[in-house]
């Protein structure tokens, strides 16, 4: 097994992403991986519906009700709903961007958000069509592990409450399980208290891989501003 390669705790998150992309350069795309990533959309709509029809749901009824769940692409949503998932982010982390060493750039963020491989899941009104939350995710490599990593998950206030972002990670993880990944990865700001208990409880925990806290010269010790958590799935 290859040596484990850790961020140092300076790094930022913005640079989690690029070394996802860099790692698949460096070290290449496993077989599970391509063929995860060549699966069309109609595949894995019909993996979520597997879900949908196999395991109970988490959502409260009358959510189930009033909107859908769908799979789609930077490419292949409506504008619209690619700016209402831009919104989403921007009302619910731009804060937390402009506080770390990364900050907040809404031309990055969108660029990050059309990344060819990248694959949303977006929870929509049924009488609006409106995206109220919404999950994204890519099957990569991450340490020399094939993974699905959850790059985003945002709920708009009048949907929080109601089971949809335990039941969004859970179709993420479902379908990174049929397609054979090994685990499901995220990063998460430190100061994200809330968001750092929803994942433990659905069984994540900090990854070999996240980065550990770096002592300078002057003795003082650094820690991250985030956390790589992780959670196996085969």
């Amino acid at each position: 097994m290859a040596k484990k390669r850790r961020l140092a705790a300076d790094d930022d998150v913005g640079e989690v992403i690029d070394r996802i992309s860099q790692s698949e350069k460096t070290h290449g795309k496993s077989s599970i991986i391509d063929s995860a990533n060549a699966l069309p959309l109609s595949t894995l709509e019909s993996l979520h519906m597997s879900r949908a029809t196999s395991s109970p749901s988490q959502i409260s009824s009358g959510i189930i009700v009033e909107h859908t769940v769908s799979i789609e692409t930077a490419e292949s949503m409506s504008p619209v709903d690619f700016q209402t998932c831009y919104e989403l982010i921007k009302a619910t982390s731009s804060e937390a961007y402009k506080k770390s060493s990364v900050g907040w750039s809404p031309i990055k963020k969108k660029k990050e958000m059309k990344l060819p491989d990248l694959r949303y899941l977006l929870v929509k009104r049924k009488r609006s069509s409106v995206v109220g939350a919404f999950l994204s995710f890519m099957f990569t490599i991450e340490d020399n592990h094939e993974v699905a990593y959850c790059y985003e998950i945002h709920v708009a206030d009048q949907l929080r409450g109601h089971g949809v972002g335990k039941h969004l990670m859970g179709v993420m993880e479902d379908i990174g399980r049929s397609v054979g990944v090994e685990k499901a990865m995220l990063t998460v700001f430190l100061k994200n208290e809330a968001g750092m208990r929803f994942y433990e409880r659905l069984g994540y925990a900090e990854d070999d891989f996240s980065p550990p806290a770096k002592r300078l010269r002057n003795g003082l010790v650094k820690k991250p501003n985030y956390v790589i958590l992780s959670k196996a799935l085969q």
